[in-house]
């Protein structure tokens, strides 16, 4: 299930591209979004990704920290950030715990298979550490816009 608006976002420390590391501990203070695709440098989740990069400067304007976070490992994660010059850390979440504890890790379905992946999902945190929206299986067209309003509004 997952977290809903209102609720205490799960703590975390993560590697992430180019040699980072992003923590809910370190961002305290200041609201940030944390949206989960499923696998760096496929079309959706590229769309997706240059979407936010694209919505950076104007997030950036309101404090707002932008994290991707995905299941993949760091080398693919930095290859999709060089490739699309993504300014903004995309997160490991190798273990899944993040991905486990936002509830965004649910069975799916491709072709009559089942499979377990990441459902995409965004979480807009204010700097109290509280989620304040959630946008749950995203659709990429005009969604990195609908993060910005909502983000002007908190």
């Amino acid at each position: 299930m997952t977290i809903a608006a209102g609720a205490h976002a799960p703590d975390f420390t993560l590697p992430a591209s180019r040699g980072r590391t992003v923590s809910s501990a370190a961002l305290r203070g200041s609201p940030y979004v944390l949206y989960f695709y499923p696998k760096a440098d496929t079309s959706g989740c590229t769309k997706e990704a240059c979407a936010f990069q694209e919505a950076l400067p104007q997030l950036g304007t309101l404090g707002i920290t932008v994290i991707g976070v995905s299941r993949d490992p760091i080398r693919a994660l930095d290859r999709f950030a060089d490739k699309y010059s993504l300014e903004f850390p995309l997160a490991s979440d190798a273990e899944g715990k993040l991905t486990e504890a936002y509830g965004v890790w649910v069975e799916k379905s491709m072709y009559g298979k089942k499979y377990m992946g990441i459902e995409r999902s965004t979480f807009l945190v204010t700097a109290d550490g509280l989620v304040a929206k959630v946008w749950p299986k995203v659709k990429v067209e005009g969604h990195a816009a609908e993060v910005l309003a909502a983000a002007k509004a908190i």
